[in-house]
């Protein structure tokens, strides 16, 4: 029996670590029943896919499929749909979201699990690339955030980095708990101005992305050169996407903490199937629990270890012509 959708939207409201993979099962049929695409790719692809009792033999569906489809899990109409940004000419991946209070409770929750209640911090958010936008969910979740947030000092800063550097120093002066949150190349054009030393009350959180502006570069080296700018030991970083509704947080050394609505699952890049040996690099799956009313099982387009069952790194992007194995193509889904 395929449980309603408000007793599973209690399940994942309560969600723990011991009860987590028994609500994944229920996701995973209440998404099979009420999502079409999903159930033909299932069919297609997974393995006795009529009695799976183990996350193991769930198939995960091609994050590229957010390019060239509507995903929803039964029949409603968004009250928002977030794309992502892409560079000139790329097709951009859609996220139809049913119910914004929900992603902002999910976002809300995945950031405090990490740090502390939302209202308590000074967002201080440079998001140039981002802001220009109207339908990115990071400047959505940073502006209910800004909301929330008990400093009116919290704000975006489009390219006013002379604004940004008083407000920092005045943060750094009277001890204000701070997060400056920022895209990768808007970060290294800020230091670009001059060394921004910042107290231990102030973390730095890139967010990644070049887009465009900037050679691409690992996260070692990109924090290498924040750690320098600011002059702080640890940079941390936001994992999240377009295709996700919540997040994972790293508070240094690009090692992520998943949330407790995700787990994350790294799949030989040569067999889809096979689940990578821990420490190993593989193709990163994510199941994440916040996407009931899309699809909670994405294969994404990351290379990354997985380190123990909560912690993560994300080493680069997938090579397209490394696929082997399940090589789908999407005309063999209508």
């Amino acid at each position: 029996m395929i449980s309603k959708r408000s007793h599973i939207i209690h399940l994942i409201d309560t969600i723990t670590k011991q009860s987590f993979e028994s609500v994944a099962l229920e996701v995973f049929k209440y998404q099979f029943t009420h999502n079409s695409l999903y159930k033909q790719f299932a069919l297609r692809f997974g393995k006795n896919i009529d009695n799976v009792t183990s996350i193991d033999a769930i198939p995960f569906l091609p994050i590229s499929f957010f390019k060239s489809h509507e995903i929803k899990s039964g029949k409603w109409t968004e009250e928002q749909i977030f794309r992502s940004s892409g560079t000139s000419g790329q097709i951009r991946s859609t996220h139809q979201v049913k119910n914004l209070e929900w992603y902002k409770k999910i976002a809300a929750n995945c950031f405090e699990e990490n740090y502390s209640n939302i209202e308590d911090w000074c967002f201080l958010c440079l998001l140039p690339s981002y802001l220009e936008r109207t339908d990115a969910s990071l400047v959505y979740m940073c502006e209910h955030f800004i909301n929330q947030s008990k400093y009116a000092s919290s704000g975006f800063y489009l390219d006013d980095f002379a604004a940004l550097k008083k407000q920092l120093a005045l943060n750094n002066e009277d001890g204000t708990p701070s997060i400056l949150i920022g895209v990768s190349f808007a970060l290294l054009d800020f230091i670009e101005t001059g060394k921004i030393p910042l107290a231990e009350n102030i973390h730095v959180m890139e967010t990644g992305g070049m887009k465009g502006r900037r050679k691409e570069m690992n996260r070692e080296a990109l924090h290498e050169i924040l750690q320098a700018g600011f002059m702080k030991e640890a940079i941390h970083s936001e994992y999240g996407m377009t295709e996700l509704l919540s997040q994972a947080y790293s508070k240094g050394s690009g090692i992520f903490k998943s949330s407790k609505y995700q787990r994350i699952i790294c799949r030989e890049i040569t067999d889809p199937i096979a689940e990578a040996k821990m420490h190993k690099p593989g193709i990163v799956n994510i199941i994440d629990l916040a996407n009931l009313d899309t699809l909670s099982f994405i294969e994404t387009a990351d290379i990354g270890i997985k380190l123990n069952e909560d912690q993560f790194k994300i080493t680069g992007r997938l090579d397209q012509a490394e696929i082997r194995g399940c090589n789908l193509m999407l005309n063999d889904i209508i």
